[in-house]
């Protein structure tokens, strides 16, 4: 009492109050400066280290030895992918894995759930974990990353055994969405094939509402379809209608509108399916879609295959057909496809005013859509068409090479119109232009 002159009570007050003060600043210390992620407490000596370290030692204070040492390997795993490609790569000039927190946040975050969830043998959730990491990097710098979970769920989707397969199905579909990418076509193929033999009489569904078996056969017809290509081209014809046949099914197993008719289309050029058959298809059901764009690509598909097939005239029937029945409909943008392949194809072969005719229907039906790519497009066939029909008349008169046709050649390099293609327009141009310089020298010479 004698050295400190205010009582007990007082006393007890100030200490509290400055313990008050302090544990405040601590406390807003550790929410500002606190790491994201960690769960540690242990925050001075943390702040010192770099963000990646401070993860990897949270991960084995807690016991997770695995987490650790998966994301140990994928940091290396990215500086051996960027030392590789060397300076100058695309992926020289992205950040690596130790420089981006938020991703090293997300890896932290799911691996250890997962770890835990492993531990208890709860392998769905394991499996629902490495599906969201796949999530988080399905862009175009992480998509190594993607892959590399992919492969990790369809590894842990073998050992879910309480769903009926479901998490298995989805893991093929994303084993075999790898392999296409990566150009393993028959893998891929092996892969949807599982897929779709999961799907069989399910009712599941995904994020949009649409069933796993319909989905499973669209993949299936599209890898057929690219298998079938690639046999086409080395000649293995018989092999390639088999497979052909076999994406015609799916198509209709899966009620694929639009690839049902190019698959119709295909099989007809190459399995001889009757012609009225696959025009009445792809007709009726284009129109039940009123897609006009979609009824164009099918008669477009039709006109390549049989053109590289040498069948050109039964190709012009093809888009003859194909021009009537849009002009029926009043499909401008499908008559605009079918003039500009009609135009194309006599263009190549020499057939200028055909193709000068088709260009300019092509160009008129543009011009009805409020599309000004197409119309500058249609603009642009219009006016090769035009030059080379008006070349031929250019061409005739130089063979000829005689007075006359020197002088019609003249009088259309002095005005740049088609009046080299008119030989009585031309002649009249003369006869008026020889009058006109014979009266100019009259009233010269008599003013003189």
């Amino acid at each position: 009492k004698k050295k400190y002159p205010f009582s007990t009570g007082e006393l007890q007050r100030s200490l509290l109050e400055n313990c008050f003060s302090i544990c405040t600043y601590l406390e807003r210390w550790r929410t500002e400066y606190r790491f994201k992620g960690l769960k540690s407490t242990f925050l001075i000596p943390s702040c010192r280290n770099s963000y990646k370290k401070n993860i990897c030692i949270d991960m084995l204070r807690q016991g997770y030895h695995k987490s650790f040492s998966e994301l140990f390997t994928l940091i290396q795993k990215w500086n051996a992918l960027r030392e590789a490609a060397g300076p100058g790569s695309a992926i020289w000039q992205q950040k690596s894995l130790e420089e981006q927190p938020d991703k090293l946040d997300q890896l932290y975050h799911f691996l250890t759930r997962a770890e835990a969830a492993q531990r208890a043998g709860h392998y769905e959730e394991v499996y629902n974990n490495q599906l969201n990491l796949a999530y988080c990097f399905n862009d175009s710098e992480g998509k190594w990353l993607r892959n590399y979970f992919y492969e990790q769920c369809f590894n842990t989707a073998q050992l879910i055994k309480i769903d009926g397969g479901k998490k298995e199905a989805q893991a093929h579909a994303n084993m075999g969405l790898i392999n296409e990418e990566q150009g393993n076509i028959m893998k891929a193929a092996e892969h949807y094939e599982a897929f779709y033999e999961l799907t069989v009489g399910s009712t599941w569904k995904d994020e949009t509402g649409r069933t796993y078996n319909s989905l499973a056969c669209e993949h299936l017809w599209k890898i057929y379809t690219v298998l079938a290509d690639k046999m086409l081209e080395v000649k293995e014809h018989q092999q390639a209608i088999k497979t052909l046949i076999k994406a015609l099914k799916m198509a209709k197993e899966g009620r694929l509108k639009i690839t049902l008719s190019q698959s119709f289309i295909r099989c007809y050029v190459y399995c001889f399916f009757p012609v009225s058959q696959i025009l009445n298809t792809s007709v009726k059901i284009f129109t039940a879609l009123c897609d006009s764009a979609g009824l164009g690509r099918a008669y477009e598909a039709i006109a390549k295959i049989l053109v590289s097939q040498g069948k050109v005239a039964e190709t012009v029937t093809y888009l003859e057909e194909f021009v009537k029945a849009a002009e029926n409909a009043h499909l401008s943008g499908s008559l605009v496809d079918a003039c500009v392949l009609l135009g194309n194809l006599c263009n190549e072969r020499g057939y200028y005013n055909e193709a000068f005719e088709y260009f300019s229907r092509a160009f008129e039906a543009a011009n009805t859509l409020s599309s000004l790519p197409l119309v500058d497009e249609t603009k642009t066939y219009y006016g090769i068409a035009r030059a080379h029909k008006m070349m031929v008349a250019v061409n005739n008169h130089t063979e000829a090479a005689d007075l006359v046709s020197m002088k019609y050649l003249l009088a259309w390099k002095e005005n740049r119109s088609d009046m080299c293609t008119d030989l009585l327009t031309v002649g009249k141009a003369l006869v008026m232009k020889h009058i006109s310089a014979v009266l100019s020298l009259m009233v010269k010479s008599f003013f003189l």
